[in-house]
């Protein structure tokens, strides 16, 4: 299921609202109830600066975390297209009908993958999901039925390479599920708006300075559609090329 992080542009605007009505809560409506002293202004800016240093450290070490992810997604495309293409040549190991059924399934395997990477549509992604199952239950089976009527080492040694393009394939699914917590994104969006509403709250003159004023949210909310993008392994314009599986698909094409 899609969420709201799935969509930078729309974390983009979100926030950007949210911290904007923040920063006009602080500067007209927390003001008028409790006007800031000038005899405690020092005070404020000593609750003000750790609070805008929280965030600033929220934000960083959650860009830290996306592109972590990131690269980890990129590390496991490679490492996909590393354990096909060792399968493909052991498939020599088989006998022939059954070498050539296994290069045929893995051929069609890989455009598959590659699909799955490059394809953003919910439904397009749930068919790619379920061509991807078949195909692994029909590979798996190319390489046992020979493995179980003739047990060698060499058809093991196939057996456990096929074993390696399952694995790799779950490790992928699994690092596009490891996201950034939504208790993370919670706890951000709630220390900027904090932040906001103290930097409405201490301006002297709110309407001659609301312009300046949002030039935090803007510069927050750039930082969150960053975030939100790096993050989401479909939506936004930041995805993983799978450069390396084209690259394989490319090279085991029939010339």
């Amino acid at each position: 299921m899609n969420s709201v992080a799935d969509y930078p542009l729309l974390v983009f605007l979100l926030s950007f609202f949210a911290m904007s009505f923040s920063t006009w809560v602080g500067g007209l409506f927390i003001q008028r109830l409790w006007a800031l002293r000038q005899d405690i202004r020092d005070d404020f800016t000593v609750i003000l600066t750790p609070t805008l240093t929280l965030l600033g450290l929220l934000i960083a070490f959650s860009f830290s975390m996306a592109i972590s992810r990131y690269d980890q997604r990129k590390n496991y495309e490679a490492e996909e297209a590393n354990a096909i293409g060792t399968e493909y040549v052991r498939a020599d190991l088989l006998p022939a009908a059954d070498a050539a059924k296994v290069r045929a399934l893995l051929r069609d395997y890989i455009d598959q993958r590659i699909l799955r990477y490059s394809t953003r549509d919910v439904v397009h992604v749930g068919q790619i999901n379920a061509r991807t199952a078949q195909l692994q239950t029909e590979l798996w089976a190319a390489v046992l039925t020979p493995a179980m009527a003739q047990p060698t080492p060499m058809s093991a040694l196939a057996v456990s390479g096929m074993n390696d393009v399952l694995n790799s394939q779950g490790y992928t699914q699994a690092a596009r599920w490891n996201r950034i917590p939504i208790a993370a994104w919670m706890l951000m969006i709630v220390v900027a708006m904090c932040c906001n509403m103290l930097i409405g709250y201490g301006t002297r003159n709110f309407k001659a300075e609301s312009g300046l004023v949002l030039i935090l949210p803007f510069v927050v909310s750039i930082s969150f559609f960053l975030i939100a993008d790096i993050d989401s392994p479909r939506g936004g314009v930041i995805h993983v090329n799978p450069q390396n599986l084209e690259s394989l698909a490319d090279s085991l094409r029939p010339r």
